[in-house]
């Protein structure tokens, strides 16, 4: 019954990752049944799993990264916050959850580094010149201007000066990718999993991206390497002559 039901599901549309997530709930419920006495076997203990396509993420290429952040036009105070946040974003790879977290004491501008913490553990990750820099320009300049309290903590704040929001970040990051007329899909996360592709590119280790994107575990990080792996194979097979 359960493997005709996944085959169903299958049938009328569903993805093979929604029969897969299925099937281990069927599992997992017949496996506290089992503990409780409530019957004698798993049922479904024999099903296999669906085989799920391994999506790999969306990356931007060195240009489209420098083509993206450009857009914020450093006129105004939108402008000089907006190029802040996306430099940030790209220098450290960090989480949106953890770019709206930050405090103003968490940023080092003299040492050249932030401070995240995020599910109970703390992170320094460095920054290049150019993010120091639009960072610089934001707090000197800019942020006192925005903020609505004098004691706001947040690094970040919107144009009413209260913390930044995950939906207000969003709506930037969609904004600046019309600007840019870049055809991918950018999501807070595509900066993040560029990040981590571009620092392996150029020789990082594994362990070291790891660290800096807080991955508890570094099967999480590999995936970056399939992808190097998966962007070399493109090019083997549309620039080699017998491929």
């Amino acid at each position: 019954m359960v493997q005709s039901y996944m085959t169903w599901m299958t049938g009328h549309g569903k993805s093979a990752s929604s029969a897969t997530r299925f099937l281990a709930s069927v599992k997992s419920f017949y496996n506290f049944l089992l503990a409780e006495g409530g019957v004698d076997a798993n049922p479904a203990k024999g099903v296999a799993a669906a085989k799920v396509e391994r999506k790999y993420p969306e990356i931007l290429t060195n240009k489209e990264v420098e083509l993206f952040l450009e857009q914020p036009q450093c006129v105004d105070a939108k402008g000089y916050r907006d190029h802040a946040m996306l430099e940030l974003l790209y220098a450290t790879g960090i989480r949106v959850s953890e770019l709206i977290a930050l405090n103003v004491e968490d940023l080092n501008l003299a040492a050249g580094f932030i401070r995240c913490a995020s599910r109970g553990k703390e992170r320094i990750i460095p920054l290049y010149h150019t993010a120091v820099k639009a960072l610089s320009d934001y707090v000197r300049n800019i942020r006192p201007q925005l903020i609505a309290v004098g004691d706001e903590a947040a690094l970040f704040v919107n144009m009413s000066g209260e913390r930044m929001s995950r939906q207000g970040f969003w709506k930037i990051i969609k904004y600046y990718q019309e600007r840019a007329g870049i055809e991918k899909d950018i999501t807070p996360h595509t900066l993040r999993h560029s990040f981590a592709v571009h620092l392996l590119e150029n020789g990082a280790d594994l362990r070291s991206i790891q660290e800096m994107l807080g991955h508890a575990d570094i099967s999480s990080t590999q995936i970056y390497a399939h992808v190097i792996k998966r962007q070399l194979k493109d090019v083997y097979q549309k620039a080699h002559p017998r491929a």
